[in-house]
Parts: C-alpha cells; sequence; structure tokens
C-alpha cells in the first residue's frame, strides 16, 4: 500500500516540479533577467523540440522514413498566421481585427491548435498513399508533398506568396500589452510540455504499440490483427498535427514567414536530430533538438558552412554511434539501469 501511494505521489511531484519551473523561467524573462537573446534561443529549443519530437512518431516509433516534415509545419504556420490577423491586426482579408487585444491570451492557444489541426488534415491525404509504399517510396512521397505545399504557397498571392507573410507579432504585442509578460516564451514551454505528454500517452497505449508493431514487421502485424493502415492514419495525423504546432509557434517567434523557411533543409533539421537523439527514444529527440539548436547558435559566424560542419557530425555519429545518443531507451529507463548497477556494486 505503500508503495502504490509513493508510485501515485511521484507523477504528481514531478508535474509540480515542472510547473514551479515553468513559472520560475516566466518570471525571470518577464522582469528581463533573461535577456531578449537567451529567450529567443530557449524558445527555438521548445520548436525544436516539438518538431524532433513529432518526426520522430513516424521515422521512429513507426519505423518508416519520412523526409517531408517541414511541409506539415508550413501548414500550421500559415493558417495560423492567416488566423492571427484576421483576428488581432488590420489585415486585407477583413480589414479591422475581429477581436479586441485583451482576449489575445485566450484565443491565440485556439490558433495554434487550429494550425496543428491543419497540418494534421494535411498528413492525414499525405498517409493514404502510404498504406502499400515504405522505406525508399515512402520518403520519395513524402519529399513531394513537402516540395507541393512549398511551391502551391509560393503561389498564393492572398497569402504573400514567396515574399511571404508577416504582422503576426501583433498578436504577441496584444497580449504583452494586456498583462505584461513574457507570453511567447511561456506558450511555448505550455506546448512543449503537452506535446510531450501526449506523445509519451499515445505511445504508451494500446494504439501506440500497434504503431510501434509496424517498425518491427508490417506483415507480422496485420497477422496478429493490427490493422497497419488505421495505425499508419494515426501516426502520419499525430505527428503532422504536431508539427504544425510547431509551425504555429514558428511563425509567431519571427513574425516574418516565407515559403524558403519550409524547403527541404527544414526537413534535414528534423531528420538530423531524430537520428542524434535516437530512433523511437522521446527522450532522445528532447537532448538532441537542445544540443542541435545551441549547435546551429554556436556555428552562426560560420553561415553556410555550418552546414558542411552538421552533416559531417551526423556522418561520424552514423559510423560509431549509429543508434544515437540514447538508442530507442528513454531517462527513466537509463536512470533504473544506473541504479540496478550501483545497487550490483554495493552487493559485491
Amino acid at each position: 500500500m505503500q508503495q502504490l501511494n509513493s508510485n501515485t505521489k511521484k507523477p504528481l511531484t514531478i508535474i509540480i516540479v515542472i510547473i514551479a519551473a515553468m513559472v520560475l523561467l516566466t518570471a525571470l524573462a518577464s522582469f528581463g533577467v533573461l535577456n531578449p537573446y537567451v529567450q529567443s534561443v530557449l524558445i527555438s529549443v521548445g520548436i525544436n523540440i516539438i518538431f524532433a519530437s513529432s518526426l520522430n512518431i513516424v521515422n521512429g516509433y513507426m519505423g518508416e522514413f519520412s523526409c517531408g516534415h517541414a511541409g506539415f509545419m508550413a501548414v500550421g504556420a500559415y493558417v495560423s498566421s492567416v488566423l492571427s490577423l484576421i483576428c488581432f491586426n488590420e489585415n486585407k482579408f477583413t480589414g479591422s481585427a475581429l477581436f479586441p487585444p485583451q482576449v489575445s491570451f485566450i484565443i491565440f492557444p485556439v490558433i495554434v491548435l487550429i494550425g496543428g489541426i491543419a497540418a494534421a488534415i494535411m498528413g492525414l491525404i499525405i498517409a493514404i498513399p502510404s498504406f502499400k509504399t515504405r522505406d525508399d517510396y515512402l520518403a520519395i512521397i513524402t519529399l513531394a508533398a513537402n516540395y507541393i505545399i512549398v511551391t502551391a504557397i509560393n503561389n498564393l498571392e492572398p497569402i504573400g506568396g514567396s515574399r511571404g507573410l508577416m504582422g503576426m507579432k501583433g498578436t504577441i504585442f496584444a497580449m504583452t500589452d494586456t498583462i505584461p509578460i513574457a507570453w511567447m516564451f511561456l506558450w511555448v514551454m505550455i506546448f512543449v510540455l503537452v506535446c510531450i505528454v501526449a506523445i509519451r500517452r499515445l505511445m504508451g497505449s494500446v494504439l501506440g504499440k500497434g504503431i510501434s508493431t509496424i517498425r518491427y514487421d508490417e506483415i507480422s502485424a496485420e497477422i496478429m490483427s493490427v490493422n497497419t493502415n488505421k495505425m499508419k492514419l494515426l501516426a502520419f495525423m499525430f505527428s503532422s498535427g504536431l508539427a504544425g504546432i510547431g509551425g504555429a509557434l514558428f511563425a509567431h517567434q519571427l513574425g516574418f514567414i516565407n515559403p524558403a523557411s519550409f524547403n527541404i533543409m527544414k526537413s534535414t533539421e528534423g531528420m538530423v536530430m531524430v537520428y542524434l537523439g535516437g530512433m523511437g527514444s522521446l527522450t532522445g529527440s528532447v537532448f538532441a533538438a537542445i544540443l542541435f539548436t545551441f549547435l546551429l547558435e554556436a556555428m552562426r559566424p560560420l553561415q553556410i558552412f555550418k552546414w558542411v560542419v552538421i552533416p559531417l557530425l551526423l556522418i561520424l555519429l552514423m559510423q560509431f554511434r549509429p543508434e544515437g545518443l540514447m538508442g530507442n531507451k528513454e531517462l527513466p529507463q537509463l536512470i533504473d539501469k544506473f541504479k540496478a548497477r550501483k545497487a550490483n556494486k554495493g552487493r559485491q
């Protein structure tokens, strides 16, 4: 009974610690202890965590090979940006804003979620051709989808076409003017937490186990009565939806987006983070996103040459540790393994 109570209290304690850390960081950002540059880097870390974790659902847990994930990010970014402009800014769609700035902090998360839903619908459309394809063929389909989405946006003049779209910062300013705290920083932390919890809940459920069976043997999974088509639909939609949320936050962080922001190079960033962290490891995706973002910032003076150094690091990783930093392990498993080793040494 005592063990049961301790197991019940453990997740609650973790949640309380996380919420306290979020409140503390938001306060530090709001009072200027964390300067705008540090906030910007930490926001980029959060967005990359969402992006890498979402791609890991398909490439890691399901074992497929998607290499056009930035396309879904683009859908979420543009849908949420247009909604943001319509709701809280003067725009060419409705003229004046639909809502007063005082409700911006209530409607903003809804806008982000709608961007995620739009990306999930696009993921559903892409998932259907994937029913009879795997490996290289699926990579070609997703790559083509990335190009189709970017090309379509390039030719949509109402949303700026190749010139891009700007003005989304107005929504962030509206929130800050209403209640002066670091809203963008806070919302990114909230959505990172929600996405990580959602992925853990999904992959720990029966549906998540069904998704994982495809990774090992799709034919055997079908023999064992797993509806692989349904699992692929679920994985693609969920993964694309989370990428869309990341895209919505990305658009509002920068205040300007154009189609070039979501080309194949952006998709490559996602794949680098997934393979760096480890296939099928949520902890690995989080660690890799943090490491990769700081690495990009450190190599910013190199400009285009950073894309020589980063692939080189990836090649070295594939040579000497192909399973990535974490393999398919999670942090609690490594902690338990460490404790077991320590206990064994203590007995000896």
